[in-house]
C-alpha cells in the first residue's frame, strides 16, 4: 500500500491526514503543537514525528509515502516560500522555503516522494469540494445538504480569528499567478453592512470596512468591545466576567446558543456582512455552491440556521434579479479538517 499526506500547519496547532491508494482518507491526527515559535526545523520535525507515528499505527512506513500536501497560512510562493505570514514570527520563518526543506527531508525516507504547496484557504476549498464530489471519501464527514452530485465549482468562506478564502473552478482549486487566490477577506465591504460607525474602523492589513473587519473573531472583539460600552448592554453578564474583550468574544458562540441578546445581535450582523460578501464572490465566479467554513459551524443547529438565513436575506436583498435565485449556500461538511483534507487531495492531484 502507497499512502499520500496531508498537512495543515496553523500558528499554533498542525493536523495531519493520510490517505490510501484507493483515495479514502484512513487517518486524520488529532491537532498537535506546531512548534512555530521555535522556528522552521522545530514545526518540521513535529510534523515528521506524527507522520511516522500516525503510519506506523495503521501498519504502513514512512518508506510507502509517494506525494505529500502542504497547507500554511499565505501569503507564500508559489513553490511555498513564506511571505510575513499570518502569525509566524517574521524574523525566523519570512522567505523560508518551507516546501522545499520539509520535502527534502520527507525523501531521506522515500526517495521519490514530492511536497506539494498550497494556501490553506486554498486547501479548504478544495477539500470540502473533494469531499462532495466524491473525488475523496472519508467516513467521518457529515452529512451533505447537497449530497453528492455533479460539482465543478464552490467557494469557500472560512470564518476564523480571520477571514479566509478559496475557490475551485472546473473541478481545479484556483492559485493564482503568484498564489495568492482566495484572500476574500480583505474584500471592501459598503458602510452598511456595518450597524456602526464604529465597526467600520477595524484596519485589516491595509484597510478598514473589509469583509475580515465584519466577519472573524478579530471583528466581534472589536465590535464587543464598544457594545458593552453602550447603555443597552450595561446590565449585561459580560460586563462581570474576567478577562480580556478577546477572551469574552470566545463565549459569544455559547452564549448564542443560550439566546443570549447580544451574542445574537454580534453574530446576526455577521451573517449580514457575509452574505453581502458572498454576493461579491458570486457576481465574479458564478459557483455551484458558496460555503460557509471555520468556527462558525460550531454554533448550535438553532443559530446556524439563523445565521444562513440571515446571509440569504442580505445576499437576495442587494443582489441583480439575475443572482437572487440563491440555493446553494451551505456550511461545510468538513469544519475546521477542510484545510487537511485539501492538502491531502492537493498530494494526489498536484503531481499529475
Amino acid at each position: 500500500m502507497k499512502y499520500r499526506i496531508g498537512i495543515d500547519v496553523g500558528g499554533t496547532t498542525t493536523t495531519i491526514a493520510i490517505g490510501n491508494d484507493a483515495r479514502e482518507v484512513v487517518v486524520v491526527s488529532e491537532q498537535f503543537e506546531s512548534l512555530t515559535a521555535s522556528g522552521p526545523q522545530s514545526t518540521s520535525q513535529a510534523i515528521l514525528n506524527q507522520i511516522e507515528t500516525s503510519l506506523t499505527a495503521i501498519g504502513g512506513t514512512t518508506a510507502d509515502i509517494i506525494d505529500v500536501g502542504l497547507a500554511t497560512p499565505g501569503p507564500a510562493t508559489l513553490d511555498g516560500v513564506l511571505r510575513n505570514t499570518p502569525n509566524l514570527d517574521p524574523a525566523l520563518w519570512n522567505g523560508f522555503p518551507f516546501r522545499a526543506t520539509l520535502e527534502e527531508q520527507i525523501r531521506q525516507w522515500s526517495a521519490r516522494a514530492s511536497v506539494h504547496y498550497i494556501g490553506d484557504g486554498q486547501a479548504a476549498a478544495y477539500g470540502e469540494y473533494s469531499i462532495r464530489s466524491g473525488a475523496v471519501t472519508w467516513d467521518r464527514v457529515g452529512p451533505m445538504a447537497a449530497g453528492l452530485k455533479p460539482l465543478s465549482s464552490l467557494f469557500m468562506l472560512i470564518v476564523g480569528t480571520g477571514l479566509g478564502g478559496g475557490q475551485v473552478q472546473d473541478g481545479r482549486v484556483v492559485r493564482g499567478k503568484e498564489g495568492r487566490a482566495g484572500h476574500a477577506g480583505h474584500l471592501l465591504l459598503p458602510p452598511y453592512a456595518f450597524r456602526y460607525e464604529h465597526d467600520q474602523q477595524l484596519r485589516v492589513g491595509n484597510a478598514m470596512c473589509t469583509a475580515e473587519s465584519a466577519i472573524s473573531l478579530t471583528g466581534l472583539t472589536h465590535q464587543l468591545e464598544y457594545r458593552l460600552t453602550l447603555p443597552q448592554w450595561a446590565d449585561h453578564p459580560l460586563q462581570s466576567v474576567a478577562g480580556s474583550t478577546r477572551d469574552k468574544a470566545k463565549s459569544l458562540r455559547g452564549l448564542a446558543s443560550q439566546g443570549d441578546p447580544l451574542a445574537m445581535e454580534l453574530f446576526d450582523d455577521q451573517a449580514r456582512a457575509l452574505g453581502i460578501t458572498l454576493l461579491d464572490l458570486n457576481y465574479v465566479g458564478d459557483f455551484d455552491l458558496l460555503i460557509i467554513g471555520g468556527g462558525v459551524c460550531d454554533l448550535s443547529a438553532d443559530v446556524k440556521t439563523r445565521y444562513k438565513r440571515i446571509a440569504e436575506e442580505a445576499y437576495q436583498e442587494y443582489a441583480l434579479d439575475g443572482f437572487r435565485d440563491l440555493d446553494c449556500l451551505e456550511f461545510s461538511s468538513c469544519g475546521d479538517e477542510s484545510p487537511v483534507i485539501g492538502a491531502l487531495a492537493f498530494a494526489y492531484t498536484a503531481a499529475l
